[in-house]
């Protein structure tokens, strides 16, 4: 029976960028956020004798061959693991096509988990050692450590924005935001996401920041310092248990499980993060579009009872959004949107074991 998977949205949650590294990427430190935004991805699966992949959507912006990243994560998964399939995948878009919501990207984990429960491997984690035959998946799906790391390293191949999907809930990002850890979840905070009508190019945005580093002088070592500087404020910011590696990086301490307070917007002001975190994106994606600046400006409504906690550009953008501590605080930005001829959409931010829980829609 066919898979009707969610596939949810994410944000930023603050958004640092490296000085370009030699090997023509960039080092960040983020905070990433799921949301209950969501696209559907509907996924029918059968053994064949060789793999055939079919891609259809709503939307004709979405390409329908190799180059769409739910292709290139089932076909990748079918090859890790020898097999063979016939498989169909439906994209029912409802976010942006190219937004810095990450929309393509859980699409890939969507149509990899329906793949999963059609093929059966749910019931059967690949990949595994003899001695760990008999593990289960947890309660949220999310298998077994061995399986669960051969799907993150195969996420990471599809693209950066990949793996935080096969985490959900509040994820820290490093490294080019494919080195993923869970965090404390924040509690449910209503977010307004604003889509202008305007694309912004990821690799423009990356040039952008290339010129804006030489011009300032930014070298890859005072990068890194910053970087690590950051990722520690971060850690201490979600009360992790510091532990650096060989690589100077922050993992994810026993800290983690702690019970999280519940009333809107107060895991936001316990964090603190939002009287210090930002997007370096927005430093020269508002240059190249100045209309997306006035929407922040929109959203933020700063000195007003409506302000919200914090409002930022999502990823390299166009998407926008304000976190709220009220429905009717979300529902007052989106008026103001609306007037502005702005369209948005009123969500909320999705934990962890909500977002695994729900990730199956029963039809």
């Amino acid at each position: 029976m066919p898979q009707t998977v969610r596939s949810h949205a994410k944000i930023n949650l603050g958004l640092y960028v490296g000085a370009p590294r030699e090997d023509g990427f960039h080092s960040l430190v983020t905070v990433y956020q799921t949301l209950e935004l969501h696209d559907l991805v509907k996924v029918s699966a059968r053994p064949a004798q060789e793999t055939r992949i079919r891609v259809t959507s709503n939307d004709d912006r979405v390409p329908t061959d190799s180059r769409n990243t739910a292709w290139k994560a089932v076909e990748l998964a079918l090859q890790d693991g020898g097999s063979y399939a016939d498989v169909e995948i439906h994209i029912e878009k409802r976010l942006p096509v190219q937004g810095g919501l990450g929309a393509g990207s859980a699409n890939a984990v969507a149509a990899l988990l329906g793949l999963e429960w059609e093929m059966g491997w749910n019931k059967h984690p690949r990949h595994e050692p003899e001695r760990v035959k008999q593990s289960t998946y947890d309660e949220h799906g999310i298998g077994t450590f061995y399986w669960q790391s051969r799907r993150l390293e195969m996420a990471a191949k599809v693209g950066s924005d990949v793996p935080l999907f096969l985490i959900g809930g509040t994820i820290f990002g490093l490294d080019r935001g494919q080195e993923v850890y869970p965090l404390p979840d924040l509690e449910r905070t209503w977010c307004v996401v604003a889509t202008p009508d305007i694309a912004v190019s990821t690799p423009q945005a990356f040039r952008g920041w290339d010129a804006l580093c030489q011009e300032r002088g930014l070298t890859r070592e005072a990068s890194d310092a910053k970087l690590k500087q950051l990722s520690r404020a971060y850690a201490s910011a979600f009360s992790i248990a510091e532990r650096a590696g060989s690589s100077g990086v922050f993992s994810a301490g026993e800290d983690l499980a702690r019970p999280q307070e519940a009333s809107y917007g107060s895991g936001l002001v316990r964090t603190g993060i939002t009287s210090w975190i930002g997007n370096d994106f927005e430093q020269v994606v508002f240059r190249q579009h100045p209309s997306l600046s006035e929407i922040k400006q929109i959203l933020a409504a700063a000195g007003t009872p409506e302000a919200a906690l914090y409002a930022s550009l999502s990823g390299s953008g166009s998407a926008l959004y304000g976190l709220y501590k009220a429905r009717g605080d979300g529902e007052a930005a989106q008026v103001r949107l609306e007037k502005a001829g702005v369209r948005s959409h009123l969500t909320r931010t999705l934990p962890r074991a909500e977002y695994w829980s729900g990730m199956v829609r029963q039809d």
